[in-house]
């Protein structure tokens, strides 16, 4: 039977660890940074490479899936949950009653 490489999103278990010590990196920057994933793109890219050529994912051009000079993230910063913790709550300023999607028509 033919084998082909798994679809964009499918990844095969790493059985043989051969991208553990990448995943670690990773991880170890995703704690470090308060998972903010934007300080450990070189990692995460790092990883992905791994995976690539050990055949644990199918080839994908790493500029497609956002790790391209234009696409990185510069200046992200936390959002702060002031409104929250001012007693802001989400959808309570509507008015109107809301109908259930059966009843929108």
């Amino acid at each position: 039977q033919f084998v082909r490489p798994p679809q964009r999103g499918i990844f095969p278990l790493d059985h043989d660890d051969e991208c553990k010590p990448q995943m670690k990196i990773y991880l170890t920057c995703l704690k470090g940074s308060k998972n903010q994933h934007n300080h450990c793109r070189d990692m995460s890219k790092a990883y992905l490479q791994c995976r690539m050529d050990n055949q644990l994912m199918s080839e994908e051009d790493l500029n497609e899936m956002g790790y391209s000079q234009d696409a990185k993230i510069v200046g992200a910063y936390e959002y702060d949950k002031s409104r929250e913790r001012a007693g802001f709550t989400a959808g309570k300023h509507i008015e109107k009653p809301m109908k259930w999607w059966f009843q929108r028509g």
